[in-house]
């Protein structure tokens, strides 16, 4: 998945942009970027995304505030990149079993937000819906991914004939997906594997051409053995 910071422009502060004369400034140093990057994110798991400073994050990296600016122009769009790099790729399962390949994208799904520090997502989302860019940016960078594996998922099941042809592709995706973001963002009750089971479960029966033939299949996957 390309990372969020590839994309990342804005004003940045008078101080620190390139001097008159159209002089360009020293190339960015590639181990700047992965020290704040890697001191955001950690930083982010110690203190939560509401504490998070600029200052700690350059003292942490070994760098300064003018350098983090040149890089990402708002604290929202440093923490994205550190979010988005922290999750990395995600790879779509196909093993020709969709019981199996949906229960792992869901899986694939909940665990994306598993990996993020606790209250940043809630405060981060509530600051990027003001601002059109920013919230397209955070759709694109954490979102978007998950919710493509699940897409493609769906997708082979229906070429195969295992799911309806008339289904709605984008109808369903935000179905699983609900269930892992209301969990994630509201915190209220665990999604353990058996709770993926039984979701992908209810959801199959209402959407499979044969459910007790999906059923019979995964059961007799390598998997289940």
């Amino acid at each position: 998945m390309q990372s969020a910071r590839d994309h990342i422009t804005g004003s940045i502060p008078a101080a620190d942009r390139a001097a008159p004369g159209g002089r360009a400034g020293r190339p960015r140093s590639a181990r700047i970027d992965t020290a704040v990057l890697d001191a955001t994110f950690a930083l982010l798991g110690e203190v939560g995304y509401v504490r998070l400073t600029l200052e700690e994050v350059a003292r942490r990296a070994g760098t300064t505030k003018p350098a983090i600016y040149r890089r990402w122009p708002t604290r929202q769009r440093l923490v994205l990149a550190a979010l988005a790099r922290h999750l990395g790729e995600v790879n779509v399962p196909d093993t020709g079993c969709t019981m199996c390949d949906l229960g792992e994208c869901l899986s694939l799904f909940l665990d994306a937000f598993r990996q993020m520090p606790p209250g940043v997502l809630g405060p981060l989302l509530a600051e990027s819906a003001a601002e059109p860019e920013l919230h397209a940016q955070f759709m694109t960078s954490l979102f978007d991914p998950p919710r493509a594996a699940v897409e493609q998922t769906l997708s082979r099941a229906v070429a195969r004939g295992d799911l309806r042809a008339d289904l709605d592709l984008a109808l369903t995706v935000d179905m699983i997906a609900s269930l892992v973001h209301y969990r994630v963002l509201f915190g209220h009750a665990p999604t353990d594997d058996a709770e993926i089971e039984r979701a992908v479960e209810t959801l199959l029966r209402g959407i499979a051409t044969d459910y007790p033939s999906l059923l019979a299949r995964s059961l007799a996957h390598p998997e289940h053995d």
